[in-house]
């Protein structure tokens, strides 16, 4: 299983290239991706979603939350910030939900590999 950001699902819905998309849709045809709920809620919250496209994101199986969830998070976030790094607060939950599932992170935001330096989180960037 693999998972993929925001920053991809954009990209992919927009019709734009590159090798995140060809990596999302390739886990799409294979049945091999899951949906990240921050990332489900970040793009249903666009207004202009068609209904059918909010349909089918709906329908990815989801990574579930595990008990400790929260506590994990802040602590990996906590270990970014110490670094005087950039870590947001989406992407740190992001983060911790890959590293519980133990699945990799397609994305094209490189902020992720602050994250990644601190734990093992397995990144996909596209350049």
């Amino acid at each position: 299983m693999i998972t993929a950001d925001t920053s991809t699902w954009v990209a992919f819905l927009d019709g734009s290239s590159g090798d995140d998309v060809l990596l999302l849709k390739k886990a799409l045809q294979g049945h091999q991706l899951s949906m990240l709920p921050v990332v489900l809620t970040e793009l249903l919250s666009d207004p202009t979603l068609p209904p059918a496209v909010a349909a089918s994101l709906i329908d990815i199986p989801p990574i579930e939350i595990e008990p400790g969830f929260w506590q994990r998070a802040g602590a990996l976030r906590a270990k970014v910030l110490a670094k005087g790094r950039r870590a947001r607060l989406a992407d740190s939950l992001i983060a911790q939900l890959c590293l519980d599932a133990g699945i990799s992170l397609i994305t094209r935001d490189r902020d992720f590999r602050f994250l990644s330096e601190v734990s093992s989180m397995q990144l996909l960037l596209s350049p």
